[in-house]
């Protein structure tokens, strides 16, 4: 019943509609799916993002390096992070990584489907063309779903713990996701050298289950690299990371967005647009001039229309 109440007090905040904003240089739009879907050529850059020309201010040194999820990519996932950090004073920067080889537009534009350490290879390469051009010591990363995890691979073990200062997780899964993590029960049939096959068409998406050698080798002697600030911003909504307490890790700063505001129903695609965490992610990126939170409606996948 108190879900319910909720959702009704959300359904009754849309209608009457939103205060105005005041108009920034460009659009943020806070709707995941119809900004996905409409924001623009699946192979374009989000607005705001991979101006090579940019170069940071004293306020914020380090640009920002978003990092899609499974499936996602450089302008669909984005559509609102790119746009308002830019707004915000920020370079901002972001890439496709994972894409299946050999396949044609639109499937290349499917990003996240490779094997985790190697996307997190050509993280480290884009990374590394990112301070070159900025002329940056280190970069801020903002990730939601497969990229709150796949950057830890480069930090931990591929030499990219000095490049990154902030690390900042939407929808994370630190303990993998038990979604679909069926291995366990195939195992007993057909020996643990299953435990080890790739799902085939997603590689990354078997190295997230709870039960995966991925995650184990992640979690073995901490999952948080010494110096790098990590930030987790999670939804009890989520509905692919399963609990969605997977994204909660000691040593790391963890919030919980309903503890925040509780009318913000928020799913695991729409935290990606949610207006109430992206105020949280400002926060993160610049603590020294926190913002505060004006807790307004979110619905699933729309958010606040």
């Amino acid at each position: 019943m108190r879900r319910f109440a909720v959702l009704v007090a959300c359904l009754a905040a849309v209608l009457a509609g939103s205060p105005a904003r005041a108009a920034d240089p460009l659009p943020v739009p806070y709707q995941f799916i119809p900004s996905a879907l409409l924001g623009g050529a699946p192979d374009a850059d989000a607005p705001g993002t991979n101006d090579w020309s940019c170069r940071p201010t004293a306020a914020h040194p380090r640009p920002v390096v978003l990092v899609h999820g499974t499936g996602g990519n450089r302008s669909t996932n984005w559509q609102t992070y790119g746009p308002l950090l830019k707004n915000n004073g920020y370079c901002v920067f972001a890439l496709t990584y994972g894409v299946l080889p050999r396949t044609a537009y639109p499937f290349n534009a499917l990003g996240g489907l490779t094997s985790i350490p190697g996307s997190a290879a050509e993280l480290g390469s884009f990374i590394d063309r990112v301070l070159a051009a900025t002329g940056a010591d280190k970069v801020d990363l903002v990730g939601h779903s497969q990229g709150t995890l796949m950057p830890d691979y480069y930090a931990k073990f591929l030499g990219g713990a000095d490049k990154i200062g902030s690390y900042i997780s939407l929808a994370p899964l630190w303990h993998g996701t038990g979604l679909g993590d069926i291995k366990p029960l195939l195992a007993l049939a057909f020996g643990d050298a299953v435990m080890d096959a790739p799902v085939p068409g997603c590689e990354a998406c078997g190295e997230m289950s709870t039960s995966s050698p991925f995650i184990a080798k992640m979690r073995a002697g901490g999952v948080a690299v010494p110096g790098i600030h990590y930030v987790n911003i999670v939804t009890t909504h989520d509905e692919l990371v399963v609990p969605y307490t997977s994204g909660i890790e000691p040593g790391m700063t963890n919030i919980v967005l309903q503890d925040r505001c509780p009318l913000d129903l928020t799913d695991h695609f729409e935290i990606a647009a949610d207006p109430n965490a992206s105020v949280l992610v400002l926060n993160a990126l610049d603590p020294a001039h926190p913002r505060a939170l004006r807790c307004v409606p979110v619905l699933p996948f729309v958010g606040g229309l």
